[in-house]
C-alpha cells in the first residue's frame, strides 16, 4: 500500500530558558501592583518551580524599577525607592533622604536591611544642602498632592563639587501608586525630572517625563498608559530659592497634567468610545455622528401614531 505522504512533525518541546524567558515577559509585563497575581498563574502553568524561580529572579528587579515602587525600611525610617537613579547593585539601593543603603530581596517586595551609607556615596556637603533644601519642598508638594507618594532626589553628576563655580545634576524622583483590586482597579504615577544646574549662565534646566498607568479589569480588561515630557529654567539661585522655584515649577506642570488627563475623560464618549464603535453597522446605515440633533425619539413617536393629525 502507497505511503500517502509524511506524518506532520510534532511541536518541538521548548527548553527550561525559553520556557523561563516567556514566564519572565508575561511578569515584567504585569500591571502595577499585579505582579503577584500574575506569578500565581505562570507558576501554575509551568508546573516548574525550578523555571519559575529562574524567570522571577530576574523578572522582578525590572518590575520593580520600572514602576518605582518604594519600600518601607525595617527600621521605619521612612521609604526606599527601588530606581536605577539609586541602584549600588543588584539588591542594595541608596536612599539620600536618610542616608542609608536599603538591601531588598526583589522576588517578596520587602527590605531586608539597611546600614549609612558611605563617605563615597555620599555628595558634599555644598551639593547636599542644594539636594536636601530641594527634597524638603518636594515632600510637602507630594504629601500634600498624593495621597501614597514617595519622592527622592538623587545627584547623578558633579557630586564632589565643593563651592560655586561648578555644574551638577540632579534627578528628582516622584512616585504614587493607588492599588484596589477588591475594585477591579490599580494605578501608579511616576514623574522623573532631570534638572541641570549650569553656574557659568546661572542656570536651571529643567526637563520631566510624567507616566501615568491604570488597569480597569472588572468584566472586561481596560489600560490606561498616558506620557508627557517637558521642559522649563529658572534662574540658578540660594539653595532656597531655587528649592521653592523648582518645586513650583513641577507643581504647576503636574497639575496642568492631570487637568488635560480629566479633561479627556469628559470627552472620552464622543472621541475614544466613538472611535471603538464599528464603521459601518449591521443597518448598512452610518450614524451621523456631525448632526445627532436630527435624531428625536418623540418625534419619530409621534409621527409613527400619527398624534395630533
Amino acid at each position: 500500500m502507497a505511503d500517502g505522504g509524511d506524518e506532520p512533525d510534532e511541536a518541538e518541546e521548548l527548553s527550561g530558558r525559553q520556557k523561563a524567558e516567556i514566564a519572565k515577559w508575561f511578569l515584567a509585563n504585569a500591571p502595577a501592583g499585579e505582579i503577584h497575581y500574575v506569578a500565581k498563574d505562570v507558576r501554575s502553568i509551568l508546573g516548574d518551580d525550578g523555571i519559575y524561580e529562574m524567570a522571577a529572579a530576574e523578572a522582578y528587579p525590572v518590575y520593580n524599577k520600572a514602576h518605582l515602587i518604594a519600600l518601607q525600611m525595617p527600621d521605619r525610617s521612612g521609604d526606599v525607592l527601588i530606581t536605577a537613579y539609586g541602584e549600588l547593585d543588584k539588591n542594595n539601593y541608596f536612599d539620600p533622604r536618610t542616608a542609608q543603603v536599603a538591601t531588598v530581596d526583589h522576588v517578596k517586595q520587602v527590605c531586608i536591611n539597611v546600614r549609612p551609607a558611605s563617605d563615597e556615596e555620599l555628595p558634599s556637603p555644598y551639593i547636599d544642602e542644594f539636594r536636601g533644601t530641594l527634597a524638603d519642598e518636594l515632600s510637602k508638594y507630594v504629601g500634600e498632592t498624593y495621597p501614597k507618594g514617595t519622592c527622592a532626589v538623587y545627584c547623578i553628576s558633579g557630586k564632589d563639587a565643593e563651592g560655586p563655580g561648578a555644574d551638577f545634576e540632579f534627578v528628582i524622583v516622584i512616585s504614587a501608586a493607588k492599588y484596589s483590586p477588591q475594585n477591579f482597579c490599580n494605578g501608579r504615577w511616576q514623574s522623573i525630572w532631570n534638572v541641570d544646574f549650569k553656574d557659568d549662565p546661572q542656570l536651571v534646566e529643567i526637563k520631566g517625563k510624567i507616566l501615568v498607568g491604570s488597569h480597569y479589569f472588572e468584566e472586561g480588561n481596560v489600560h490606561l498608559d498616558a506620557k508627557n515630557e517637558f521642559k522649563d529654567s529658572t534662574i540658578f539661585q540660594s539653595p532656597e530659592d531655587c528649592a521653592a522655584s523648582i518645586t513650583n515649577i513641577i507643581c504647576h506642570i503636574e497639575t496642568e497634567f492631570m487637568a488635560s488627563l480629566e479633561a479627556s475623560y469628559v470627552h472620552l464618549p464622543d472621541t475614544t468610545f466613538k472611535d471603538l464603535r464599528r464603521k459601518l453597522p449591521v443597518t448598512r446605515t452610518l450614524f451621523p455622528w456631525h448632526n445627532t440633533l436630527q435624531f428625536s425619539l418623540t418625534r419619530d413617536i409621534t409621527r409613527e401614531l400619527e398624534i395630533g393629525q
